[in-house]
């Protein structure tokens, strides 16, 4: 079951593994290259204020305690010099954020020239902190015929055992640690409809690595102490279930977490039925929510076109996530913000809030360009009430009903 718990101080700290506590054979992964034990750590607290306290879940079957704040890092590189990361990850380190999610193809927008320079700033800051105290997540790209560069020798991009290797490898040396806590299949390798794309298209289906292969692989490097836990993103409930199937049926490690895009107004494909799969009593996956600011457009700063919007990745990156910034999400957008300004509360923390008390949001994904942005990220999760009041979840649920998902293209 998923269990939480409040920020504490250093007399209170719980350890994420009772002593004592055996565990099967896929699980036992905080293991190093050595295949010393490695001693299971407490979340990181922060030294604020008692009524200012972030949250932390256990992430699906894992031993994993997540703060309910996860980092992204998919600007740093591209939209963040290394100086401002630090920044960043300082601040969040500092206020109880202990998860920072990383990817071999970061930063976004993907090209050549930059990849691999996210995890290198976020290396670069770790040097001088515990690893221990930080749960570190990367992706493995899924099939891709543009972004072949990322690998030594290759065409297309897949996950098959070759690939999640190289990938490992690489990831590894980049961030200069020796296991990666969560790794994650950034998208299938299976044709699937992807970012912002909602119907499936019979006409695109191609042959992919089975299920069971992808596993053996992943059951390779956690054997060797190299990852810890792994899980998907951008994943359906087919794959979902294929992914646990596979493993209860060969023995092999179980996903438990699955990284999909969630926010006020991209409900539909999560809600519809990977509820249900993910439910602590049937797969027990735990979501990691990306986007639950739908890339910045839930603050309503372009609904005005204000300087801040200018400065932002839908008018730096002509054509990225525009399906966030159609007219109907617009209009969808502009309802959201009147519905947090007629309770006095502010679109970010109305956004935030939603994304937060869902019983099977594990974590929410936050990205941010400048300590501020994230300032007001993290106080809105501490200082929104906890859950949003009933007027304001009946006001969600009222536009909901008249919107749907505006985003979908």
């Amino acid at each position: 079951m998923m269990a939480s718990a409040s920020m504490a101080g250093p007399s209170s700290i719980h350890a994420l593994v009772r002593p004592g506590t055996k565990l099967p054979k896929q699980y036992r992964l905080g293991m190093s290259m050595s295949s010393r034990p490695r001693q299971r750590t407490p979340p990181v607290r922060a030294s604020i204020a008692e009524k200012n306290q972030l949250e932390y879940k256990t992430l699906g079957d894992s031993n994993l305690l997540v703060s309910e704040v996860t980092l992204g890092t998919m600007t740093f590189g591209e939209q963040n010099t290394e100086k401002e990361a630090h920044d960043v990850l300082a601040y969040s380190f500092e206020h109880g954020v202990n998860t920072i999610d990383t990817a071999e193809a970061y930063p976004v927008p993907m090209k050549k020239e930059t990849q691999g320079s996210t995890d290198r700033y976020i290396s670069s800051w770790m040097k001088s902190k515990p690893r221990d105290k930080i749960i570190l997540a990367t992706k493995v790209c899924g099939y891709s015929e543009r972004s072949s560069y990322i690998r030594e020798n290759a065409k297309v991009l897949r996950v098959d055992g070759p690939n999640i290797k190289e990938s490992v490898e690489k990831s590894l040396m980049r961030l200069s640690t020796d296991y990666i806590d969560l790794l994650q299949i950034h998208w299938p390798d299976r044709y699937v409809p992807l970012f912002g794309e909602f119907s499936y298209d019979s006409a695109k289906w191609r042959p992919s690595v089975p299920f069971e292969e992808q596993l053996k692989a992943f059951e390779e490097l956690i054997s060797a102490g190299k990852v810890r836990y792994i899980g998907v993103s951008n994943e359906t409930s087919y794959g979902v279930m294929e992914f646990v199937h596979a493993a209860r049926s060969a023995g092999l490690p179980k996903i438990v977490s699955i990284q999909n895009s969630y926010s006020l107004i991209v409900r539909c494909k999560f809600e519809v039925d990977l509820v249900e799969v993910c439910h602590p009593n049937n797969c027990n996956i735990g979501l990691l929510a990306y986007s639950p600011l739908a890339g910045g457009v839930l603050t309503g700063k372009y609904l005005d076109d204000s300087q801040a919007a200018q400065r932002s990745r839908l008018n730096l990156f002509p054509g990225y996530m525009e399906r966030y910034n159609r007219s109907l999400a617009k209009e969808a957008t502009s309802q959201y913000v009147e519905l947090a300004k007629k309770h006095g509360i502010t679109p970010v923390q109305l956004a935030l809030g939603f994304v937060r008390d869902q019983p099977f949001t594990t974590s929410s994904i936050i990205g941010a360009t400048s300590v501020d942005q994230l300032k007001e990220d993290i106080d809105a999760f501490v200082t929104t009430p906890r859950p949003l009041p009933t007027e304001i979840a009946d006001g969600i649920e009222q536009l909901f009903r008249k919107y749907r998902d505006p985003a979908i293209r």
